[in-house]
């Protein structure tokens, strides 16, 4: 496998599931990983923005996607096997609209992230046949299962 394991089931949450939730779940741990890596912290932000407006958090949505923006910009424009150039004017374009969604307003979308690698496309067509879409989208943080103790009758 040429790519990250937690990186292509990013992608399948992206791109199929729309699930930016996971999508922050799944990238901050490869974030983590690979010592805070800016570029896998903006992809994260880009989740994160979306989930954000998605939730009607214009302004949370807005920080976000201008943070991923101006690292996004910054890297070579095939890097990681997806159109960056590409992502990072879709997130610019989002986050100018964004800017200005108090006196134009307008529905959320959905981005899809480019994927220009033939290989990477093979790994997350893998990956998505192994990941079961969250259904319905978890929300946010989940507390662990009650134990079997709170079952019981007293």
């Amino acid at each position: 496998m040429a790519y990250e394991p937690l990186y292509l089931a990013y992608l399948v949450y992206f791109n199929r599931d729309r699930d930016y939730f996971e999508c922050h779940e799944v990238l901050e741990e490869l974030w983590l990983a690979r010592e805070r890596d800016p570029l896998y912290k903006a992809l994260l932000q880009t989740a994160v923005g979306l989930y954000h407006f998605r939730n009607n958090n214009v302004r949370g949505g807005l920080m976000m996607l201008n943070r991923s923006y101006e690292v996004l910009q910054q890297y070579p424009g095939d890097t990681l096997g997806i159109n960056l150039i590409k992502l990072a004017r879709e997130v610019e374009d989002y986050a100018r609209k964004l800017d200005s969604y108090a006196d134009q307003p307008f529905e959320y979308y959905d981005l899809t992230i480019e994927l220009i690698d033939p290989i990477l496309v093979e790994e997350v067509t893998a990956t998505g046949k192994e990941i079961v879409p969250n259904r319905p989208q978890r929300r946010g943080p989940q507390r662990p299962l009650p134990s079997h103790r709170a079952n019981k009758e007293f």
